[in-house]
């Protein structure tokens, strides 16, 4: 097995990232959901009202500070009746405890919808109420541990929680880019080193026929294969997100992808983080080389290395180029 090739990103290429990160959470952010979330609660007549507090987990020495301060309940607490009228309000409540969308998933179910596509979104009684326990639960806490909790605390949670959520979806959105921007970089590599076949399936934008009997093919698990008389010669899996939370999830998708390829198969894969855990795991898989996405986009002699790894030693059907080579 050769040896593993995980570059460290450079840092222009950490630096251009925070900034992309930057503008896309403050443009979110400046869209201002909370506040149009926050005058629909205002506005919702609740009919129910918190007439069973601790049904709703809601602690009562929490209930009592916000009651003391002359705070709407509505405005704190959680309810399945609001967030049945306004599925969207699940982005006040769990903004308020400083819960990710992915948490609340994993406690008491998918609000995703709810917030992203309120007007189409059906909410269940059922999941109503548990999401409302969950943030009540937090909410309480957090306001009983606290001796000066004021509103405006709340809203400022509200504003970390998106900063958090968005960084989250923008480390996906980058790596996605990043995966197109290697597969087009890779069929130019391709065409400009004169490997495709003459003859081309016209027919698919995503197959193409290469020297050697060799078919190049883009699409999913793997992300890119290259099948040599019917058989997976050579796999590369792209997993290009910059979450270092989402990682070893990430991982496990990839072992599966690599344990289902024909022992012979020579697996690659292209990585957007990698975190000491990760290269545990990583030194544990079938595999013949990681490299690192921001390396191989930004470094000619990365890219090369990349390459020749590919066409020359792996499928053999190409001269090994030069590492000045872009």
């Amino acid at each position: 097995m050769r040896l593993y090739m995980a570059y460290e990103m450079t840092d222009s290429s950490r630096t251009q990232d925070a900034i992309s990160r930057a503008i896309r959470i403050s443009k979110r952010i400046a869209q201002g959901d909370d506040l149009r979330v926050r005058e629909k609660i205002k506005s919702f007549q609740l009919v129910a009202d918190y007439q069973d507090i601790q049904s709703l987990c809601i602690a009562e020495d929490a209930w009592e500070l916000t009651a003391e301060a002359g705070i709407a309940p509505k405005m704190v607490f959680a309810h399945p009746d609001i967030l049945i009228s306004v599925p969207d309000a699940s982005l006040h409540y769990r903004g308020l405890a400083l819960l990710s969308r992915k948490r609340v998933q994993e406690i008491a179910g998918d609000v995703k919808t709810w917030e992203l596509a309120p007007e189409t979104a059906r909410v269940g009684k059922a999941k109503a109420l548990k999401v409302s326990r969950l943030c009540n639960t937090v909410i309480s806490s957090i306001i009983a541990d606290s001796t000066s909790w004021t509103l405006e605390d709340g809203y400022r949670n509200i504003l970390a929680t998106m900063g958090i959520t968005e960084d989250g979806t923008i480390r996906n959105i980058i790596g996605q880019e990043a995966e197109s921007a290697i597969k087009e970089r890779l069929l130019e590599w391709v065409k400009s080193h004169d490997l495709l076949a003459e003859k081309q399936d016209e027919s698919s934008l995503q197959k193409w026929h290469l020297g050697g009997g060799v078919i190049m093919e883009y699409g999913s698990e793997p992300d890119i294969a290259f099948n040599r008389n019917n058989k997976l010669a050579v796999l590369i899996e792209i997993k290009g997100g910059k979450d270092p939370a989402g990682a070893l999830e990430r991982l496990g998708a990839v072992k599966k992808t690599f344990d289902e390829a024909p022992t012979d198969c020579k697996n690659f894969l292209i990585l957007g983080v990698d975190t000491p855990t990760m290269r545990t795991r990583l030194n544990e898989m079938r595999m013949e080389a990681d490299f690192n996405i921001d390396q191989l986009l930004e470094s000619s002699a990365a890219w090369t290395k990349f390459m020749n790894e590919i066409f020359h030693h792996a499928l053999r059907i190409a001269t090994e180029a030069a590492d000045s080579e872009s």
